[in-house]
């Protein structure tokens, strides 16, 4: 076979070991890891709490590894989210982002709903539901308050607060209070702006003989492992950037692989001495993050718990002594992340409130220099077009633009080797029982015409990174989902919905995901097909077959990929393929298309007669 084709065939086969391996190690096992994690979910769920919170990191009481809150005794349950909230009384939120409330036994912040975002792309969906307090099926929550020794009662998840106020809502902080009976008294402060950061600001005022020292903490405890996504490009679970420890990213199965911390049944890891950062809980699109003060060293802790058949899991961080002496007082200011994950708006909190890394909440990957500016554009044009459809071919339109020259030199090259074919099927001929000369002549022969034999593999190597940094985006940034497209498409970043399998929707019943083909992916593999024809049919059979299979084997593959990245690849066909033909006829080299399409078609129509 000639070294062109040989090129594009390397090429093509670079891409579908690449897809192949996607599929095989990311993909499959993912989807089954989903259905097993479903399963688990139903069958672990928390048939009787037995703790409000999990020992943070030190057995110890007081001293400078003070813990936070351990275990507490809670009714019998579990029972209805509704019934859970209704045990306390509760400080209503009220935000152009969030409703829920929050406890005033405790003065937990542990019930939030986002306003703006439901569990499908109905309107009349139900809105997703973040936090949740302890006694429901699922209690998720953070908490904040005071360690310390020789302070008499501290506030817990026992204590009942006095509210200022009955809706916390941006702009109306409202103040809760609470006096242990021993000189100190409490007040905490909510805040909460007009998305979904909370501020805390607890102070403490000792009217007591005695000077005190106290620890002030903030975490975030989720019981029970949630469905997770599987997929290896996500991270799911605890996170955190701890100062010069950096990025800390734990899975749920992770913990129980430290060794024991802080408390029985429990197992877990501290950084001590961190300056700057958050720790927090994330899900796919949302998460919970407890943010100290950027200037003062804390101590940030992951731990789980194993309580009866519920797991509890918690991110916490401890700051350091605060020494309160008879007649003063002392403050301290936290905050609580509690919300979606939309990138612009974490990058706002990251410039304004001077949180170190906290864009690192979004899993932007290894290829985050890739991932990062994928996103930028994708926005950019979303603002100017209203769809992150249009956005999507904008970008791969000007992406096209931008690679122009190289995409030109090889198909030039490709041309030139096309406009040589007798000369070299002259040399094959003739070096038939020597391939060293044939080699020889052949590399001649593109020296004198000045042809770059590798050059028809740059085209698809430079569309890899650009599939997999549209990939990633496609599948982390929230941003992308319920993102509409036209017609059928309502969701780029799931796919497309339609089926060949029941006729697109005629006949009543779903077809299976790995048979899904929806008109997308059927689009995208005709532009494939169409793209590969435009070059001659290999002369060896084999090789001619695995051309000819290779739109069928894409369009099965990529029908279970987000519908945003097929519309990519299926629109880059097509610009590949208007390009080439210019190209080619620019060269006045003859375009094989509608030879190599006819050809197909009469050798499909004579196979049954040679049978």
């Amino acid at each position: 076979m000639g070294n062109d084709k040989t090129n594009m065939f390397v090429a093509i086969a670079l891409s579908l070991v690449v897809l192949l391996g996607w599929h095989y190690f990311v993909t499959g096992p993912a989807t089954e890891r989903q259905r097993q994690a479903a399963a688990q979910s139903q069958s672990t769920q928390p048939g009787a709490p037995t703790a409000d919170g999990v020992p943070a990191p030190s057995p110890r009481e007081g001293g400078p590894s003070a813990p936070v809150p351990g275990t507490l005794p809670t009714p019998a349950g579990p029972v209805s989210r509704e019934d859970a909230l209704a045990r306390s009384a509760r400080l209503r939120i009220d935000t152009p982002a969030l409703y829920g409330s929050v406890a005033l036994k405790g003065a937990r912040i542990d019930d939030v709903s986002l306003k703006n975002y439901h569990e499908t792309v109905s309107d009349e969906s139900p809105r997703i539901v973040l936090l949740s307090p302890t006694g429901s099926p699922n209690p998720y929550y953070a908490e904040f308050g005071w360690v310390g020794q020789n302070a008499g009662p501290l506030p817990n998840a026992e204590t009942v607060w006095t509210a200022d106020g009955d809706l916390l809502a941006p702009g109306k902080p409202v103040t809760l209070s609470w006096e242990n009976g021993q000189g100190l008294t409490f007040k905490r402060i909510l805040a909460v702006d007009d998305k979904f950061m909370f501020t805390v600001r607890d102070e403490v005022e000792n009217k007591s003989a005695n000077a005190v020292t106290l620890y002030p903490y903030s975490l975030v405890s989720r019981w029970g492992k949630p469905h997770t996504q599987g997929y290896y490009v996500l991270h799911e679970g605890l996170i955190g950037w701890l100062g010069d420890d950096r990025l800390q990213e734990y899975s749920y199965d992770a913990l129980a692989k430290e060794p024991a911390y802080g408390g029985p049944n429990t197992r877990g890891k501290a950084w001590s001495n961190v300056t700057g950062g958050w720790v927090g809980i994330t899900d796919k699109y949302w998460a919970a993050a407890a943010i100290p003060e950027q200037d003062k060293p804390f101590t940030g802790a992951y731990t789980e718990r194993t309580d009866g058949a519920t797991k509890v899991y918690q991110t916490s961080v401890r700051g350091d002594a605060v020494s309160v002496a008879p007649g003063a007082s002392s403050a301290t200011t936290q905050r609580l992340f509690a919300g979606a994950k939309e990138v612009n708006q974490i990058n706002e909190y990251k410039r304004d409130l001077g949180i170190r890394e906290f864009d690192s909440m979004i899993d932007w990957g290894w290829f985050w220099f890739l991932t990062k500016p994928m996103f930028r554009a994708l926005d950019f044009f979303f603002h100017l077009a209203g769809n992150f459809g249009v956005s999507i071919l904008l970008v791969t339109l000007i992406l096209k633009i931008f690679f122009l020259p190289i995409a030109n030199r090889s198909y030039v090259s490709m041309a030139k080797m096309k406009a040589v074919q007798p000369e070299m099927t002259s040399i094959r001929e003739r070096y038939k029982d020597d391939k060293m000369k044939q080699q020889q002549a052949m590399m001649e022969l593109y020296k004198k015409e000045k042809i770059n034999p590798v050059a028809g593999c740059w085209p698809v190597l430079i569309q890899i990174p650009v599939f997999f940094a549209l990939y990633k985006v496609l599948f982390i940034t929230i941003e992308m989902r319920h993102a509409p497209f036209f017609g059928w498409i309502q969701d780029l970043a799931a796919p497309d919905p339609t089926s060949l399998l029941n006729l697109f929707g005629l006949l009543p019943f779903a077809a299976p995901d790995f048979v899904h083909i929806g008109v997308w992916p059927i689009i995208m593999g005709v532009t494939m097909f169409v793209q590969m024809k435009m070059n001659p049919a290999p002369p060896d059979p084999v090789q001619a077959q695995v051309f000819t299979f290779m739109p069928i084997i894409f369009t099965f593959m990529l029908g279970s990929f987000p519908a945003g990245l097929v519309i990519y690849w299926a629109w880059n066909n097509l610009l590949s393929v208007i390009q080439q033909y210019v190209i080619m006829r620019r060269n006045g080299v003859k375009v094989e298309l509608w030879d190599n399409l006819r050809g197909t078609f009469k050798r499909n129509k004579g196979a049954p007669a040679k049978s």
